[in-house]
């Protein structure tokens, strides 16, 4: 699944260079030369990572940029500040509000591309195109393939997006909201007793490779990623938490 990325910029030539370029790599665009214009389009759906231009009208990014990390909603997105500013202390400035990289105008499509990618595997590694393996498990997010043992496991969509997530984020509990929001998105509405039906058919799928106890329930807490041997397994006949 494609990963999305706002661009807030408002010279027009510039973000039609980096739309054109991010679609080309494989990335969802969407555009706003304005910050209020971004941010309705970020209550409407969260993006993946914004790259956002310091010299904006009426708001600065900077100033955008602050709100961002302020709000619980969305201080988590990478931001990526794109500037013509090349003094210290203007790197300074943007690092210390909150942005996850600082890229100075001119900068080549190859440059910005690199720096994207660097930012999403670190922050958002299941937003990234590279294959994940453990143990024999391996899921490729070019060809959308998941294989254990070169065999092919079949999966749904929804399925894959979990496993791809749960695959990326090894050892840490996550809550049934926490995957809500994650992987179908946050806003999107549906019941929490969903994400069970969707462990239970990715189990499922992963029985025929012996790999279903690596999902694993944490009773009152969540759901858990682990091929480490001897953590407690998941309940053998119901995902209730």
């Amino acid at each position: 699944m494609a990963a999305k990325i706002l661009i807030v910029e408002d010279e027009a030539a510039i973000q039609e260079l980096i739309t054109y370029n991010l679609q080309r790599a494989g990335y969802e665009t969407v555009c706003a030369d304005h910050a209020e214009k971004a941010m309705i389009m970020i209550n409407d759906a969260l993006p993946d990572l914004i790259l956002l231009d310091w010299m904006l009208p009426k708001m600065s990014g900077i100033e955008f940029a602050r709100i961002l990390r302020r709000n619980e909603r969305t201080r988590l997105i990478p931001i990526i500040m794109l500037t013509a500013r090349t003094q210290e202390a203007d790197k300074v400035a943007g690092l210390e509000i909150g942005a996850d990289d600082y890229i100075i105008k001119p900068f080549s499509p190859r440059e910005l591309i690199a720096r994207i990618n660097a930012v999403l595997r670190r922050l958002i590694p299941e937003a990234s195109d590279e294959v994940v393996e453990i143990d024999g498990l391996r899921l490729d997010p070019v060809n959308h393939r998941v294989t254990a043992v070169n065999k092919e496991i079949e999966l749904g969509p929804t399925e894959y997006r979990l496993l791809h997530f749960m695959m990326t984020h090894t050892e840490r509990v996550y809550s049934r909201g926490q995957l809500l929001d994650r992987v179908w998105g946050d806003h999107v509405f549906v019941e929490e007793r969903t994400v069970d039906v969707h462990i239970r058919r990715l189990r499922q799928a992963l029985e025929l490779a012996g790999k279903d106890e690596w999902i694993q329930t944490v009773r009152g807490a969540g759901y858990r990623f682990s091929a480490v041997a001897g953590l407690p397994a998941k309940n053998p006949d119901n995902t209730e938490i």
